[in-house]
């Protein structure tokens, strides 16, 4: 999953909040991860304040060694539950939460409480993948075994793999009334695309706690695992593969 997020840029994975953001506004991350999203959205809103947030303690190191290698003084750091934010009303001029609300249990109170910490006149803007739409060529056998047993998988774990498709949904249920809805994809159809792309699955699939929840839940064997981590590396030789991502958006005021 690091690997992955390491990857991720304002402009690759946040491209459709820019344009709301500008020098001395307030910022809030959510689910910042390492940080690499969070680099770049603060350097777009400097001097402003931005504050990172995630649950994972430990990951926050990472994140505080990415802005630092940035030169980045405004940013702050701090363990937070995105169902319950340790900040008053009104805090931010921005909240920004990516790939965040497929993994919590309850998305629409996420919402809120990011709608709760936004000022009047500011934007929630959240952004994430939809699994099932996720689609590829060529179809290697063992390709739509790897999507049905992750969906399979995130949704005991209490996710919701196909967010992006559901994002208006969620933000009207939370109190929204001004949403623009949009979609963004990411591509990966070069050697090196492919490469990355793949073997981070490949790993991941055999090497993750992903793995670990597929064999303990009963979803899936190591052997079932190796079969689909194998598929992932014989669909990366193909010259002609070619994988996509679509994310659902969703700007909120």
């Amino acid at each position: 999953m690091l690997r992955s997020h390491r990857w991720r840029t304002a402009a690759n994975s946040a491209a459709y909040l820019i344009g709301e953001l500008r020098p001395g506004l307030s910022l809030l991350d959510v689910g910042c991860g390492p940080g690499t999203i969070t680099a770049d959205l603060a350097a777009l809103v400097a001097p402003g304040r931005v504050v990172a947030v995630d649950a994972a303690a430990d990951i926050l190191d990472q994140a505080r060694s990415t802005t630092a290698e940035r030169g980045l003084e405004t940013v702050e750091f701090a363990s937070a539950d995105a169902h319950d934010l340790n900040f008053p009303d009104d805090s931010f001029d921005a909240v920004h939460a990516h790939q965040v609300l497929q993994h919590v249990a309850d998305p629409v109170r996420a919402l809120r409480e990011m709608r709760r910490v936004c000022r009047p006149g500011g934007v929630v803007a959240v952004r994430d993948s939809d699994y099932a739409a996720m689609t590829w060529y060529p179809q290697v056998p063992g390709l739509d075994d790897w999507l049905e047993l992750y969906r399979r998988v995130a949704r005991a774990h209490g996710g919701e793999p196909d967010a992006g498709r559901r994002l208006l949904s969620w933000a009207r249920q939370a109190g929204f009334e001004d949403i623009t809805a949009t979609a963004g994809t990411w591509c990966y159809a070069t050697p090196e695309e492919r490469a990355w792309w793949s073997g981070l699955w490949a790993d991941r699939t055999t090497q993750s706690d992903y793995a670990r929840r597929a064999v303990d839940g009963g979803h899936a064997t190591k052997a079932d695992l190796q079969r689909i981590a194998d598929a992932w590396r014989t669909w990366c030789e193909r010259p002609d593969g070619w994988f996509a991502v679509l994310h659902g958006e969703a700007l909120c005021r």
